[in-house]
């Protein structure tokens, strides 16, 4: 087992500065045969809430025992697809979703968490 992973059956969420911005993975499921999530060229200012979302994929992928079909939803009208990027699943706008990649990304920290208005 990688030691960075934690103990059996624990997924993290890191990440790391890049030049196009935040990017986000999870460590642990991999462990279990699971594709880990990643998120990449995020502002910074949305790093703690996109961890938590990632953290909650990583849940539903885990619970489900693979990626789920279909759309995901954390909470109503608060849903990603989720996309296989190599060995990683990349959480993105829903399927029908018709704006820019970078306004949702701001939408959902929003939504899920109303606090981050503040």
């Amino acid at each position: 087992m990688d030691e960075r992973a934690g103990t059996p059956g624990e997924v993290r969420v890191v990440g790391a500065e890049r030049p196009d911005g935040l990017e986000l993975r999870t460590r642990g499921l991999a462990f279990r045969g699971l594709p880990e999530l990643r998120a990449g060229g995020l502002p910074p200012y949305l790093g703690q809430g996109w961890a938590r979302i990632l953290a909650a994929l990583a849940a539903r992928v885990a619970a489900a025992g693979g990626p789920p079909a279909g759309d995901v939803e954390l909470a109503p009208d608060v849903a990603f697809r989720l996309t296989s990027d190599g060995d990683h699943l990349v959480p993105g706008p829903p399927g029908g979703f018709t704006g820019a990649a970078d306004e949702w990304r701001r939408e959902v920290v929003l939504r899920l968490f109303p606090s981050a208005r503040s």
